[in-house]
C-alpha cells in the first residue's frame, strides 16, 4: 500500500486501512494536522449486490440521507478521475466493536430505531451492518453513505438487528471473517 494518496491533486498520508466494503476500501488519512476517511472505489465482483456508477451512487446517497436527517460524516471532496471520496473522520468505536466487547449502550439501539423512523417514512433502507455505525460522544453516526429503496426483508427489524448483539448470525460472521 502506498504511504500517500491524492484527492484532486492534494496529498494525504495514509495512516491505516479501516476496512473493505462492497464498494470500496476506506483508509484513515491525514493532512494539515487533520484526520479524514478516504474511500477508494473498487470494482471487485460482489455476488449479492448489483452496482451501477458507484461514485455517483455514493454522492447521491449522501445527499438523500442528509435530506432525511441521518447523522453522518460530512462529505468533504470527490475526486471523480480517481474514484475517491474524502469525508470527515468520526472517531469512536463501531457498533460491531462494542457488541464484541459486550459494551453497546442501550442508547445506540434507541438512536438506530429513531433513524429507522426517518428512513422508513422516506421509503429508504441503509446498510444496518454494525461496522457502519460509530458512537461519538452521545451521537450514533451512520458512517457509510449507502442507501436503497425500502424493502421489508432488509430493514433493521428483519435483518440489521441480527447483528447488533451476539446472535448466532453475528458470531457466525465473527468466526468466518475475523480469523
Amino acid at each position: 500500500m502506498d504511504k500517500t494518496i491524492t484527492v484532486n491533486k492534494k496529498e494525504y498520508a495514509v495512516i491505516r486501512l479501516l476496512g473493505k466494503g462492497k464498494g470500496g476500501y476506506s483508509y484513515l488519512v491525514s493532512a494539515d494536522g487533520q484526520q479524514y476517511v478516504l474511500k477508494q472505489i473498487h470494482h471487485e465482483p460482489c455476488d449479492y449486490y448489483q452496482f451501477g456508477d458507484k461514485l455517483a451512487s455514493e454522492t447521491a446517497d449522501y445527499e438523500k440521507l442528509c435530506a432525511i436527517g441521518i447523522p453522518m460524516p460530512r462529505l468533504i471532496e470527490v475526486d471523480k478521475e480517481n474514484e475517491r471520496i474524502l469525508k470527515e473522520y468520526i472517531h469512536g468505536d463501531t457498533v460491531f466493536e462494542m457488541v464484541l466487547k459486550d459494551s453497546l449502550p442501550h442508547m445506540c439501539n434507541e438512536q438506530v430505531k429513531k433513524m429507522c423512523g426517518l428512513l422508513y417514512a422516506a421509503n429508504t433502507n441503509i446498510d444496518y451492518f454494525p461496522t457502519n455505525f460509530v458512537l461519538q460522544g452521545d451521537i450514533l453516526y451512520y458512517i457509510d453513505y449507502e442507501c436503497n429503496d425500502y424493502m421489508e426483508q432488509w430493514n433493521y427489524e428483519n435483518w440489521g438487528v441480527k447483528y447488533w448483539s451476539k446472535t448466532t448470525e453475528f458470531m457466525q460472521y465473527v468466526n468466518e471473517y475475523n480469523k
